[in-house]
């Protein structure tokens, strides 16, 4: 968990969460919801590929 990955997952946390507060009225707004949870998942994806450090 690099700066840049923390940066990038609290940003598309925050713009979730900004979807919620402002309200899904329209197709814009999933769009929107749409295009912030896929950019969640990318980060949340790259846990599982980084390999351990450990080894």
């Amino acid at each position: 968990m690099s700066p840049s990955w923390l940066g990038q997952t609290l940003a598309s946390l925050c713009w979730i969460l900004s979807v919620f507060a402002y309200g899904i009225s329209n197709i814009g707004d999933w769009l929107q919801l749409l295009a912030a949870s896929s950019w969640m998942m990318s980060n949340l994806a790259t846990i599982y590929q980084t390999p351990s450090r450990d080894k």
